[in-house]
């Protein structure tokens, strides 16, 4: 249990973080506007970027003295967890689907086809993206899934809402996928975070946004070419 002190300085912490991170997630709502950004660009800043928060996390549960089981980082039956991961994600996808065709069916706008920015072209820009979506799924999970859930449950002492919390964030950072792709990824990060706290890792939900986005930026356009 944290004093006021501690509780003060946590507060402190995260609203520091927020405005590292808020910049970046303002940014997705204007990618898709000129001047447009190439793939390899937007992969390296997202990768340098994710990196970046995801030390700066290691040094604030280093200053503070906490474990990293405690933003999910778990060690033990890490097979058996990413197994149920890849197991969750199937019904994952196709109900996500269901999800956006039900926002568009009511009017809310999703884009036609995968952006630019996130189509690689080019066997070195895919091999590219497979390190980016690796990141992306082990740094964001991190980030929205154990940090600000860890923080803003310890903040509030409310588990609904850490992941209300969580989940905003995360959704805002999409949005470049229109209101109703942005809803949908909203869908997506509650069932991470629910998968989380049932699981108590972070296993499972990385390898579910490892799946989700590999799919989408890898493979939707090889499929494509």
């Amino acid at each position: 249990m944290w004093t006021a002190a501690g509780r003060k300085q946590q507060l402190l912490e995260l609203l520091v973080f927020c405005l590292l991170i808020t910049p970046s997630l303002v940014v997705s709502f204007l990618a898709g506007m000129p001047p447009n950004i190439s793939f390899p660009q937007l992969a390296i800043a997202s990768i340098a970027r994710d990196i970046g928060l995801v030390c700066l996390i290691a040094f604030f549960l280093w200053r503070n003295g906490e474990s990293v089981r405690l933003i999910g980082w778990r060690r033990e039956h890490a097979l058996r967890e990413a197994a149920i991961g890849l197991a969750l994600f199937i019904p994952l996808f196709f109900t996500a689907q269901w999800v956006e065709q039900g926002f568009m069916a009511i009017g809310l706008h999703a884009p036609h086809g995968p952006e630019p920015f996130l189509t690689p072209r080019g066997s070195a820009q895919f091999g590219l993206a497979g390190v980016l979506v690796a990141v992306v799924a082990v740094s964001e999970e991190t980030i929205f899934r154990g940090y600000f859930m860890l923080r803003v449950r310890e903040l509030t002492r409310s588990t609904p809402a850490a992941v209300f919390v969580s989940t905003a964030l995360f959704a805002v950072g999409h949005g470049y996928e229109g209101m109703a792709g942005l809803l949908t990824v909203a869908w997506i990060g509650a069932v991470f975070a629910v998968v989380y706290l049932w699981r108590g890792s972070l296993a499972a939900p990385m390898v579910m946004h490892f799946c989700q986005d590999f799919l989408g930026i890898v493979v939707a356009p090889l499929v494509q070419q």
